[in-house]
């Protein structure tokens, strides 16, 4: 084999073209595949919510004020996951490890806030099925949209669990926390479209 088909050899098979390493690559692809899928349900909702009489579910308290500390958790997640990046590329891994760790653990909060509003509204007869408003569609759309996301955060701690774990006792590389990010910033990013549209457009008048 010559040096030249060497040298392209190597490059394929451990970083690929433009300098992206193939991990970043597999998690860049697989987050666009995942935005299809919450753009076309969110898109579907929205059509619904148009073309139906769409019910004003969420009251300005507890309703907005309890997703809004939701939303504040999950942001501030986001941002103890880019100090966790920073500190793998800096090579400290006790700093990245602690960082990784404290945002898994603003996941957690996150998943906990969100079953404990789950459990409220299922004792106000809030379903998939029904609801007191007498659209079905509305409970169906709310459970699987915000139930898709909450499955994205669940997978999304024990990613951060695991990686937090391996990169401190040195298995992993800074770019495994940095693909981590990249997952988990979607994560966030996607909820910043559901808060909205979902809650902030769903409260109460006059609430």
């Amino acid at each position: 084999m010559s040096a030249h088909a060497h040298a392209e050899h190597v490059t394929l098979a451990g970083r690929p073209m433009l300098g992206v390493g193939l991990k970043k690559l597999g998690m860049w692809l697989f987050l666009i595949s995942d935005a299809l899928t919450f753009a076309t349900l969110l898109i579907c909702y929205s059509y619904l919510r148009i073309a139906n009489e769409w019910p004003h579910a969420f009251e300005f308290s507890p309703g907005i004020l309890f997703s809004s500390l939701m939303t504040l958790i999950l942001l501030s997640s986001s941002l103890t996951m880019v100090f966790g990046v920073a500190a793998a590329h800096d090579g400290d891994r006790n700093a990245a490890r602690l960082w990784t760790l404290l945002t898994a653990l603003g996941g957690a909060a996150f998943v906990g806030l969100h079953l404990t509003e789950w459990n409220h509204l299922i004792h106000e007869g809030v379903t998939p099925f029904e609801n007191p408003w007498g659209v079905p569609l509305f409970g169906g759309f709310f459970f699987l949209i915000t139930g898709l996301h909450m499955t994205h955060v669940v997978i999304g701690v024990g990613y951060l669990l695991v990686v937090a774990l391996g990169f401190g006792g040195g298995k992993f590389a800074a770019e495994d926390v940095e693909v981590a990010g990249l997952y988990w910033h979607f994560v966030d990013l996607v909820w910043m479209f559901v808060f909205p549209l979902i809650y902030l457009l769903s409260v109460a008048p006059g609430s």
